[in-house]
């Protein structure tokens, strides 16, 4: 597949025809909104198999062949040209699918309410391209007892598309992250094994074989206590034949200060655990000021902290499936951000005729506006060159694979690519 950015002038007619595609075709994969009205900067994915590149200036068969991991020969006899003819710019070459490599995806998926038909509809449509799915979430009582989430047909959901259901289990209390509730668990021995006991008959109950820990807002002196609790844990869901993962906040040190980070131990975990996530996004927030929410710099320096802890392979980064719209100025304390999923964010430059920028330092898009009411506006969110950048630090740091939150929000490029990229791996036991 091919990442195709709109230009001044372009149509899809004429987009179509430069990749030898169709404009339905297009239009179908990319779940396009506006195709008579394309946004110039708006990221497109050309639903081919491998990808076209067109000669500039200085290129030889020799640099582009290295640039894209295939012999130089084999790709003049694959465009039908003489490998030592000169290349004329602008000059039209295929370049072939290359061999892709394993990875383990998750999707946490949190209904409130209720569960509506647009979260179940996104669950489905996601769900061939998972290895997990995590509905969020069973929360801990103080009493060792769960509450439990809707679950509705997600565990049916898991089964049809070989899934495997993970149990993520937190320490919220009235929708905070609590740390007396974590302290009270990680401490109280006669609870924790009420807990525990709970968990599994649940799992069994379900059909969960991943039990997932998401415990934030720590106190840093229960951070070996949570370490106990785990080695516990996963002793207790290997008899199960069970997988046990957790949730890490975003680190670059292990004694980086903050009650979000200090009940995080990295090495701990990459000993204990089969696999983490780490919550690599929310750099922009909703109630911070306007950036990107998960920009490729700080990302990368928590993933390479993470590898010089723990093994490569038992890292999912986390990603996420949105963006925000800040009305402006910023003022702290103020007007929350609005969560707009990137087809919505398409939408919204579509409706003021703005252009999408790029930001090639955080490797995300965004765009400023003026709404009708004359406020201004700054949207970052995500497309298919900021996902593809993500995609590509997976392989470069040899990761376990990517975990989304969350599933509801419209993002269809994200699953092309995906299998672009990857072979996604199905594990589930039924």
């Amino acid at each position: 597949m091919q990442i195709h950015i709109v230009q001044q002038g372009q149509s899809l007619v004429g987009i179509s025809q430069a990749y030898s595609t169709t404009v339905q075709e297009i239009v179908r994969t990319n779940e396009i909104q506006n195709p008579n009205n394309l946004v110039v900067g708006q990221a497109i994915v050309i639903p081919i198999q491998g990808q076209f590149y067109w000669v500039r200036p200085g290129d030889s068969l020799q640099k582009i062949g290295q640039r894209y991991g295939i012999n130089a020969n084999e790709l003049a006899r694959i465009n039908g040209i003489s490998a030592s003819q000169p290349l004329q710019v602008g000059f039209r070459l295929y370049i072939p699918q290359g061999t892709k490599r394993s990875v383990e995806t998750n999707a946490y998926v949190e209904p409130r309410q209720q569960v509506t038909t647009t979260i179940e509809q996104a669950t489905r449509s996601a769900a061939p391209y998972l290895t997990y799915l995590g509905p969020f979430s069973f929360q801990i009582k103080r009493d060792g007892t769960l509450k439990e989430p809707l679950l509705n047909n997600f565990p049916q959901i898991a089964r049809q598309n070989n899934v495997t259901l993970m149990m993520a289990i937190t320490n919220l209390e009235n929708d905070q992250f609590n740390d007396e509730l974590g302290r009270i668990i990680l401490t109280n021995q006669e609870i924790q094994n009420k807990l525990l006991t709970n968990i599994v008959q649940t799992a069994k109950k379900y059909g969960f074989r991943d039990i997932h820990f998401d415990m934030e807002y720590l106190r840093p002196q229960d951070r070996e206590a949570y370490n106990q609790f785990l080695r516990k844990a996963k002793d207790r869901f290997k008899r199960e034949g069970w997988l046990l993962s957790t949730a890490l906040a975003p680190k670059t040190s292990a004694d980086q200060k903050g009650k979000w980070y200090e009940g995080h131990d990295y090495k701990a975990h990459g000993e204990i655990v089969d696999f983490v996530v780490i919550m690599t996004y929310e750099w922009g927030y909703s109630a911070g000021p306007p950036m990107a929410v998960s920009p490729i710099g700080p990302v990368r320096d928590v993933l390479e902290y993470a590898i010089s802890e723990m093994p490569s392979r038992k890292i999912m980064m986390g990603q996420n499936l949105y963006g925000y719209d800040w009305t402006l100025p910023f003022v702290q304390g103020g007007q929350f951000a609005k969560a707009v999923s990137p087809q919505q964010a398409i939408q919204l430059a579509s409706q003021y005729n703005v252009p999408i920028k790029y930001d090639t330092k955080s490797q995300a898009p965004n765009f400023d506006y003026q709404d009708t009411s004359g406020k201004e506006h700054k949207v970052w969110f995500e497309d298919a060159r900021s996902i593809q950048a993500k995609f590509d630090l997976i392989k470069e740091l040899d990761l376990r694979g990517i975990s989304y939150w969350k599933l509801g929000l419209s993002f269809p490029q994200n699953w092309l690519l995906i299998t672009d990229n990857f072979q996604v791996e199905k594990k589930a036991i039924q």
